[in-house]
């Protein structure tokens, strides 16, 4: 193994973000055309050809012409920041819908754009001061009004929750609505980033698979990945960012400014590649 691999997996080890894993005999569904990368730059977007998941909010800070994309990427509305600033969306849904239509046409490659989803952690519901069944309803309405804004848009529903009776009602709230989610091509499931790594998330993403979902899991360290990918056709991971900002590591022959790599292209590559040969 290079001397950098070394680093990326040094980096991750107790830090949530362990490389090295034991994803079991477990039959991985992930792919990796699947495997969105998280990214804080946006120019990454024009200097990969690696699926990208890249945040609205940071996006909207560029000025002028935005990156045309050499490869796929989805879009993130940046929710669980805007929640924990500010305990709701400081920009309105018609705002978003223009700036996601815009990026189709200027930025292309857009795969989908997730809504405006309400987290449920306990903690977020402290910010809001609303309850799960708010939080879902919200939601929901997300849905229905970015779809009225910009039907052409791929937009990504999101099931929320924080146990499974509570993901299992929210579902049921998008069937009454006629939103009937075993339909879509994907689904995201939140609320679950900071638990991904525990038999409780796996057994909720085997439960929500089992109702007919094709699951994308939002922010997933790699010991959720090889614990659940057999449960999900998606996923994304900046966790590669955390480990090496968590481990000051910068790998010997980078020549960034940085003083640890976790705004490194080069670095977040080795890493996405080791955790996708340890699903081989």
């Amino acid at each position: 193994m290079s001397p950098a691999a070394q680093a990326v997996l040094a980096a991750g080890r107790g830090s949530g973000a362990t490389v090295g894993g034991d994803g079991g005999d477990q039959e991985h569904k992930l792919i990796p055309e699947n495997f969105y990368m998280g990214t804080p730059e946006p120019a990454w977007l024009r200097r990969t050809a690696v699926p990208l998941f890249v945040s609205y909010k940071r996006l909207i800070r560029l000025k002028g012409k935005l990156p045309r994309a050499v490869g796929p990427w989805a879009l993130d509305s940046g929710g669980f920041t805007e929640l924990a600033i500010h305990g709701r969306y400081s920009f309105e849904p018609k705002t978003y819908a223009r700036f996601v239509q815009r990026v189709i046409d200027e930025i292309g490659g857009l795969k989908w754009a997730a809504i405006m989803d309400w987290m449920c952690e306990p903690f977020m519901l402290g910010k809001t001061g609303l309850t799960i069944k708010d939080h879902q309803r919200l939601t929901c309405e997300s849905y229905c009004e970015l779809r009225y804004h910009a039907p052409d848009v791929p937009w990504l529903p999101v099931v929320q929750g924080y146990k499974l009776e509570d993901y299992l009602r929210h579902l049921d709230m998008y069937d009454r609505r006629d939103d009937l989610l075993a339909e879509l091509p994907l689904v995201g499931v939140g609320s679950i980033c900071r638990r991904q790594g525990t038999k409780e998330i796996a057994e909720l993403l085997r439960q929500l698979q089992a109702q007919g979902l094709r699951i994308h899991a939002f922010g997933m360290k790699t010991a959720g990945i090889l614990q659940s990918s057999q449960f999900i056709e998606s996923a994304d991971s900046q966790a590669w960012s955390f480990g090496a900002r968590r481990r000051k590591v910068k790998l010997a022959d980078c020549t960034h400014k940085g003083k640890n790599c976790s705004w490194c292209l080069r670095y977040a590559l080795l890493w996405r590649d080791l955790v996708l040969l340890k699903m081989v």
